[in-house]
């Protein structure tokens, strides 16, 4: 698929363009209206594909919960190994249309090796994630940044003290998530391990606060994202924090997304996936 389809479908998604306008500028790159509409559902999530565990798996406990957040009860999916004793928990931070069905897999599929996982919706001071992706793209555009992180924050503390925890704390999140996860790690000195896909970087003068350390995946086709790379590792390692960063050569923005057709690139997933659980293990479970 040409190039400039995936780019344009990230400033979609990224920025404020209007649908109309992309499918307009989607027909302008493929030739017609006809062979844009047929490519669409190649770019745009298929949440019938989700479930590579399902929500049924009698191994999980799994469950809806809510915490105090800054902003009032952050409404979240939780799920857990069943019968499980004390586990370190991950917080799983969604992409920027809101928690739906291929985060809830995440949140499965971490909890079977072994963690008590949680998914907070992020949108929950608006009301919640809506149906609509568009709808909740524009929602995420309303939050308020710093009382977003200090909801994230507060799952920190929450799950530190959970019944089910042993009060190690990590977060993973995608693409927007991702970026929150960054400025957790800025935000929470509690936190004790972040990984973060093709997020944004946290400014280059905040890097001394992160306490955790850090796995960074970034896809190779990532332009905008990895624009801010170079600042951001100067300044790792010039704070000497504990980081590995990962370039998956080949691989656009949104690759771990399977829900995605044209996005998803297994090979970089599985391997970035093998990268986190290892990483989880080691900084969670020691």
């Amino acid at each position: 698929m040409d190039q400039r389809i995936f780019d344009l479908y990230d400033e979609y998604t990224h920025a404020p363009l209007a649908r109309r306008d992309f499918l307009e500028r989607l027909a302008r790159l493929t030739g017609s209206g006809a062979a844009a509409a047929a490519l669409l559902p190649l770019l745009e999530a298929n949440y019938a594909r989700a479930a590579m565990v399902s929500p049924a798996d009698p191994r999980l406990e799994t469950g809806r919960m809510t915490y105090p957040g800054a902003t009032g009860d952050i409404q979240t999916y939780m799920a857990r190994p069943k019968g499980a004793p004390k586990l370190p928990a991950v917080i799983v931070v969604h992409e920027n249309r809101g928690i739906n069905p291929h985060i809830e897999d995440v949140t499965r599929r971490l909890a079977l090796e072994g963690f008590l996982a949680v998914a907070p919706d992020l949108l929950s001071p608006l009301g919640g994630t809506p149906p609509n992706q568009d709808t909740a793209r524009e929602m995420i555009g309303r939050l308020e940044g710093k009382q977003t992180v200090q909801n994230l924050a507060a799952a920190v503390t929450f799950l530190e003290m959970h019944a089910n925890s042993t009060g190690k704390v990590g977060a993973i999140g995608f693409c927007w998530g991702g970026s929150m996860v960054g400025e957790l790690a800025v935000t929470a000195p509690a936190l004790d391990a972040a990984v973060v896909y093709y997020g944004r970087q946290p400014k280059a003068d905040e890097v001394e606060k992160i306490s955790a350390p850090l796995l960074l995946h970034y896809a190779g086709l990532d332009a905008g994202i990895n624009a801010g790379i170079p600042a951001f590792e100067a300044a790792l390692k010039k704070a000497n924090k504990r980081y590995t960063l990962h370039m998956y050569e080949g691989a656009n923005h949104a690759f771990n997304n399977d829900t995605s057709e044209a996005r998803y690139n297994k090979q970089a997933a599985d391997l970035a996936w093998s990268r986190t659980l290892a990483f989880l293990k080691e900084t969670l479970k020691a």
